[in-house]
């Protein structure tokens, strides 16, 4: 369709809508032609690509600025799921996330005008093992961003609080511009973010180690063009070193993630 249809016939969409509304309205269609012609950029560029990568919250820590706003989500898009998961047909993650195209999905998948193909894959977390395995590396690998959100939610919110919990007055207010400076992504932190960042690590030991092992674990999926032997043994390392931190948090979350487990695939069975 792009090849055939759109490329060779960019301009054709265009002119048969300057006719359509022509026809239909008159000379009044085009003032209605040239208000689509801007409308539809103001709300694709302006709205959902200008305020969807400049406020609201994040889910997950995709290479790029996009945010999930509200409720505007509700009638646009998640934008920070989408891009995350660009190919699933659903762009809601939580459970109070109302995806209104995802619902006419369902219904026209109820009376056979749809298919559902793919959504985003959930992470599974069954019983420890002794040992971190290939089926784990492969979850991991698989879902780095729900990893990386769980590392935010478990180890460095509950690391961060016993900061503050103990923390001077001036130290508190760094530490709290510093609590989405630690989950974001670092390849989009300005030198200000990054100065601020460095000056609470430098404070707070337990801060700096679980800032590192984050930056480490990262390290581990960035380099999936290594063999799985190598992935295998740089995970089951980073477990080891993490339990033995005396960081209850982080602890915790290297036992848990030896019975991380991948989702099978979904398709045409995916609920709501």
């Amino acid at each position: 369709m792009e090849r055939v249809l759109y490329t060779r016939f960019s301009s054709l969409g265009v002119v048969l809508m300057l006719v359509i509304d022509l026809m239909l309205f008159g000379l009044a269609g085009i003032l209605i032609w040239a208000t689509q012609m801007v409308w539809i950029p103001f709300w694709a560029a302006g709205v959902i690509n200008g305020v969807g990568n400049y406020w609201g919250y994040r889910n997950y820590e995709s290479p790029d600025a996009a945010t999930n706003i509200i409720p505007w989500g509700v009638l646009i898009e998640w934008q920070n799921n989408h891009h995350t998961y660009p190919s699933s047909a659903k762009f809601s993650s939580k459970w109070w996330e109302i995806d209104m195209a995802w619902v006419y999905i369902r219904l026209l998948e109820r009376i056979g005008l749809a298919q559902v193909k793919k959504v985003a894959s959930k992470l599974v977390i069954g019983p420890t093992k002794p040992l971190v395995d290939t089926e784990t590396l492969r979850a991991v690998l698989t879902h780095r961003f729900q990893v990386t959100s769980r590392y935010g939610k478990e180890v460095l919110a509950p690391v961060l609080k016993e900061e503050l919990h103990e923390a001077n007055a001036a130290s508190r207010r760094l530490l709290k511009r510093a609590r989405r400076l630690l989950v974001r992504d670092e390849s989009l932190l300005d030198n200000a973010s990054k100065s601020v960042l460095e000056r609470v690590l430098g404070a707070s030991q337990s801060l700096k180690t679980a800032y590192s092992h984050k930056q480490r674990l990262q390290g581990i999926w960035k380099r999936s063009n290594l063999g799985q032997e190598s992935l295998l043994h740089s995970l089951q390392e980073w477990c080891e070193q993490a339990e033995s931190t005396g960081i209850q948090a982080l602890e915790n979350f290297a036992y848990r993630l030896r019975g991380y487990m991948r989702q099978k695939a979904i398709d045409r069975t995916a609920g709501g």
